[in-house]
């Protein structure tokens, strides 16, 4: 890493300087500039990002089938109307993220293809310097800012995670992550099998059951699926009415937050009932003999794991109809014609394809320090999963595990342009969480608590990321209906907030 004392001390020849720099042109980069550029519009901000244009996960995966598995209703932005069925292809997102992007005149603030390497907070001048790789030239470049709004995402866009079977080496077809899917991969008429049945699995399979010679999803263990029609009778009923499209989403978008929310709180209050109806579902396209017990009755009460919606049924269908199996099992080896099972089973493949999950991205894997000393993340306590103790001038946005992601984007973007004018307004360059008197003593716990939500993502990653208290404020709630209530009401004046 380079030297941050450095990298601070080079910057008044070379940075290029804003106010704020949002990191990431994804849902949360985009969502964010555009509630900057109406709120405070004095403002000089740009936005870096990575890759070659907009997007962040709606282009970095390249799997076939690729979509939402949450609404766009909420998924989408409150300020742009969703028009399109709720459960949206990566293309049709991309187009909602194109329009935002043309008629909000965002695209003047993008610089793509930067890469972030360093980022050093300096003190004595109330600035970060960040050192940067621009990855079509290989130049380097810095930029200063006095506030760093990260919108990066939480997984790494480059790898996916894969564990490391026995006798991969052996196999002779190919084994390809959903991370990393090759643009030529031929898979018409292969036998496939899918390693992993989350949302990923989930979404690939029906879209490659009917071209392939066969596909079987083997997983470890099962996982809760959602069944439902891919339309929202009131959106439908109101367009009918001719009601104009802007109170369309908004209706919609309260009515799915809040029965999200009930579903969520059911889910707590009463898991076996929430169980069977999840069950149920199942049931109603698979048919009364098919083993549920075996292959779709998880371990684990609802929502300890993201459930994944199954836009009408498609995965089910597919596994009703023969062109696609579930296999519960664990692998003993690969071998060079397949996968041997631990049961003594061996599934014949010609291409293996792991949906197993991704590696946790913490504030963009990038080298942040602090006065010249290596920030660690993890041993920050998080202010409401958005800021960390110890770190001056710095939002980050980590949406939502139960509900949809952006819905978190709009109410912390809410939060950063009230922080920022009132900075602004008080004369203040540099602002701070610390616990409080009466939050001395509290209980440090892990992010999150493995007994309320626990996917292997988390789980690996857990140790870098920061700790929580026992309070609201010192935690990141995952209950968007009560943050909806409270973000707006936070007190900038709560002595939590250390200005300078």
């Amino acid at each position: 890493m380079s030297d941050p004392t450095t990298l601070a001390e080079a910057a008044p020849q070379a940075a290029e300087h804003f106010d704020v720099i949002i990191v990431g042109a994804g849902m949360s980069g985009i969502g964010g500039a555009y509630h900057l550029a109406r709120r405070c519009p004095g403002m000089c901000f740009v936005i870096l990002e990575a890759q070659a244009s907009f997007g962040g996960t709606w282009i970095s995966h390249r799997y076939p089938g690729l979509r939402s598995d949450s609404d766009l209703y909420t998924y989408g932005y409150s300020f742009k109307p969703w028009t399109g069925a709720p459960i949206a292809t990566a293309g049709e997102i991309l187009n909602y993220m194109s329009e935002v992007i043309e008629e909000n005149d965002l695209g003047q603030h993008v610089r793509y293809r930067h890469s972030i390497t360093a980022a050093a907070w300096s003190s004595e001048r109330n600035l970060w310097t960040l050192r940067v790789t621009r990855t079509d030239t290989g130049e380097e470049v810095q930029f200063t800012s006095g506030f760093l709004w990260m919108c990066q995402g939480y997984y790494r866009h480059g790898e996916g995670y894969t564990p490391d079977w026995p006798g991969m080496d052996r196999f002779r077809g190919q084994i390809v992550h959903t991370e990393t899917w090759p643009e030529d991969l031929e898979y018409r008429d292969r036998k496939i099998v899918v390693i992993g049945s989350g949302a990923t699995a989930a979404t690939l399979i029906p879209a490659i059951a009917g071209r392939s010679a066969h596909v079987t999803m083997l997983q470890r263990s099962p996982t809760y699926f959602r069944i439902g029609r891919n339309a929202i009778e009131i959106a439908d009923e109101l367009r009918e009415l001719g009601v104009q499209e802007d109170w369309i989403h908004e209706i919609v978008r309260r009515k799915i937050q809040y029965e999200q929310a009930k579903f969520a709180r059911r889910a707590f209050s009463e898991p076996e009932a929430v169980k069977q109806e999840l069950l149920g579902q199942a049931r109603s396209y698979l048919g009364p003999d098919y083993d549920l017990d075996a292959h779709f009755t998880p371990r684990y009460r609802p929502w300890q794991q993201r459930i994944a919606f199954i836009p009408d049924g498609d995965l089910f269908r597919a596994i009703r109809d023969g062109a696609a199996s579930v296999v519960t099992d664990e692998i003993e080896t690969f071998t060079e014609t397949g996968i041997k099972l631990k049961s003594g089973g061996h599934l014949e493949a010609d291409i293996i394809v792991s949906a197993t999950g991704f590696h946790l991205n913490v504030l963009g894997d990038i080298g942040f320090s602090i006065d010249g000393e290596p920030l660690r993340f993890s041993d920050c306590v998080t202010y409401r999963g958005m800021m960390f103790t110890g770190v001056p001038n710095l939002v980050w946005v980590f949406g939502y595990f139960r509900a949809s992601w952006t819905l978190r984007v709009d109410i912390v973007s809410d939060f950063v342009c009230r922080l920022l004018q009132h900075m602004h307004e008080t004369g203040a360059r540099k602002v701070t969480v610390a616990l409080r008197p009466e939050d001395q003593g509290m209980a440090l716990l892990p992010w999150a608590d493995p007994e309320n939500f626990n996917p292997g993502y988390l789980l690996r990653g857990l140790h870098l990321l920061p700790k929580r208290g026992d309070k609201p404020e010192w935690q990141h709630t995952q209950d968007h209906w009560a943050d909806g209530k409270a973000f707006p009401n936070i007190s900038l004046r709560d002595p939590a907030f250390v200005y300078e």
